[in-house]
C-alpha cells in the first residue's frame, strides 16, 4: 500500500490523505486527494496556507 501514500509535490514529504466530495450525475462521490503540506520549511506550505487550497493529490513514486 505504499504506492497509494500521497506526498508534497514540492518537499517530497508524505501529507495526509483527505476525503473530498465530487458531484457526479446527481450523486456525491468521495474522493481522495492530498492533504496540506505541514512541513515548516516547505515554500508549497505557505502558499497552502494562504490560498486556502491544497496539494500533494499525487501517490508517491507516480509522476503526473
Amino acid at each position: 500500500m505504499d504506492s497509494d501514500e500521497r506526498v508534497c509535490p514540492v518537499c517530497g514529504q508524505p501529507v495526509e490523505t483527505v476525503v473530498r466530495r465530487h458531484k457526479t450525475l446527481g450523486a456525491w462521490v468521495p474522493v481522495w486527494t492530498g492533504g496540506p503540506c505541514h512541513n515548516p520549511g516547505c515554500e508549497a506550505s505557505d502558499r497552502a496556507v494562504e490560498a486556502g487550497e491544497d496539494h500533494g493529490g499525487a501517490p508517491a513514486g507516480k509522476s503526473s
